[in-house]
């Protein structure tokens, strides 16, 4: 993808933001042997097993923030321990939160993927949920009303189940059309406006561009950048945390 082609498709975001998030999709759709399974997406500290695991702990009561989403969340390109998620962890521990956070991203998950397993997520009983999802659906062509439908519904079952939820939105390359990509940069705002949730446009913001933030393939971030990405999201997510 010729990333000098994009456009910005949100408001208040430069073109080179633009950029970012279309490059960002551009092989969510590719498998990481490092990713290829939910129990293997799912990264936290050695020393808190998996919940529901053989070997986790029963002890473990704090609240937790469950990152639900595709490649961006589960670290594609980087090795365990180098998502975002993980970052979050170490920020929310230093800032004296007492919360346990967990990876449930999948690289290539599409909004129905998201939504086949959302159960899994609701098992879990989490706090704060944030919802990374949609851009596999637009690089496939989509429909657009499907995709703004599995959102609200994963939303909406996450609500229902008690948890607070934030949501993360991207664009698409211009190479979709101007009409397809208004709709699908409008789903976001709309989707965060129906269901009264924080919103964060670009998951990249101050990692594109950034020396060292961003990995060969110009489109994920690096363990540098993840640690960015989790400064965004901790920003995000300050309103509904309690010490």
């Amino acid at each position: 993808m010729n990333l000098s082609r994009l456009r910005p498709s949100l408001p208040g975001i430069s073109v080179l933001a633009a950029a970012a998030l279309a490059a960002s999709l551009s092989i969510t759709g590719c498998k990481d042997a490092r990713h290829t399974s939910e129990d293997a997406a799912i990264t936290q500290p050695a020393s808190i097993p998996l919940p529901n695991s053989p070997n986790a702990q029963t002890t473990d009561a704090r609240p937790i923030i469950d990152c639900f989403g595709d490649s961006l969340t589960a670290g594609f390109g980087t090795d365990p321990g180098q998502s975002y998620p993980d970052d979050l962890q170490k920020l929310l521990q230093a800032s004296g939160y007492h919360y346990h956070v967990i990876n449930s991203g999948i690289s290539g998950n599409t909004t129905k993927d998201g939504l086949d397993r959302i159960q899994r997520v609701i098992a879990r009983h989490p706090q704060i949920v944030v919802v990374e999802f949609g851009g596999n659906d637009g690089l496939r062509g989509l429909p657009i009303p499907q995709t703004q439908a599995n959102l609200a519904s994963i939303i909406r079952q996450l609500q229902a189940s008690g948890a607070r939820v934030v949501l993360a939105g991207i664009t698409l390359p211009p190479d979709y059309g101007k009409d397809y990509i208004a709709h699908f940069d409008a789903m976001y705002p709309a989707l965060a406006n129906q269901f009264h949730i924080p919103y964060l446009p670009f998951i990249l913001q101050g990692v594109y561009g950034v020396p060292g933030s961003m990995q060969a393939d110009n489109t994920h971030a690096t363990p540098q950048g993840n640690q960015q990405v989790a400064l965004n999201i901790d920003h995000l997510i300050q309103p509904l945390l309690k010490h």
